[in-house]
């Protein structure tokens, strides 16, 4: 919020993104449901235009689609859809830890890896306790901040962009099939001890374990 306190068209604008990404991540908001500004702004009982540029951002994230004539929905993506993100999202990660595993290439990660173990621990504890609501959170946050450890915003916002996707993807799944819980990764707190040791062979070695499974829960699904 500004310092007066006033709600401005900006901040109202990513009040409504932030609101209805949650939604999304959240899988009340299901893939292909349509909706108009309208609908969206009479629900929040707000104008039509922040809602529109709210809408706007969130399908520049990838998250939505646009249609001239019947509005918006929530992005469909398919298991070869997610394949690729998971495959992408590999690729990058194994990219920054090789060249973290390059001696004097990163300064060492000290401190900050103390948030990043923070996120992960809440994130394990709600993967072990089935909780997806919490876990989606934190797993983003998790991940947002240890690659932001790399120095390099562009990939860090790339994954953070994978990562919601992949979300998007696979939250409906999960919450309508329960015994496809267990894909949830309890693996946070190990990948932050191994880099806390340097041991980013360990480390590339455990998240390649999970996109490995990522991509194993894929082919279980319906195509």
């Amino acid at each position: 919020m500004p310092a007066s306190g006033a709600v401005t068209r900006s901040t109202l604008r990513q009040q409504i993104a932030d609101a209805l990404r949650d939604e999304v991540l959240a899988g009340r908001m299901q893939p292909g449901v349509e909706f108009t500004v309208k609908q969206i702004a009479e629900q929040y009982g707000v104008s039509a235009t922040p809602v529109r540029e709210a809408l706007v951002d969130l399908c520049a994230q990838g998250l939505l689609d646009s249609d001239q004539h019947r509005g918006f929905r929530v992005r469909v993506f398919s298991v070869e859809d997610y394949k690729g993100m998971v495959e992408a999202r590999a690729l990058v990660v194994d990219g920054i830890f090789r060249r973290a595993a390059v001696p004097g290439s990163l300064e060492p990660y000290g401190p900050a890896l103390v948030s990043v173990r923070r996120r992960g621990e809440e994130a394990a504890r709600a993967a072990r306790g089935r909780d997806l609501n919490i876990l989606v959170g934190y797993d983003l946050r998790f991940w947002r901040e240890l690659c932001a450890l790399a120095g390099n915003t562009y990939i860090s916002d790339f994954l953070h962009r994978l990562r919601m996707q992949s979300w998007v993807f696979a939250v409906p799944y999960l919450r309508d099939h329960a015994e496809l819980s267990d894909w949830l990764w309890t693996g946070h707190d190990e990948v932050v001890d191994a880099l806390g040791r340097g041991d980013f062979e360990l480390a590339r070695a455990l998240i390649n374990a999970y996109n490995d499974d990522s991509l194993a829960w894929a082919e279980r699904l319906p195509r």
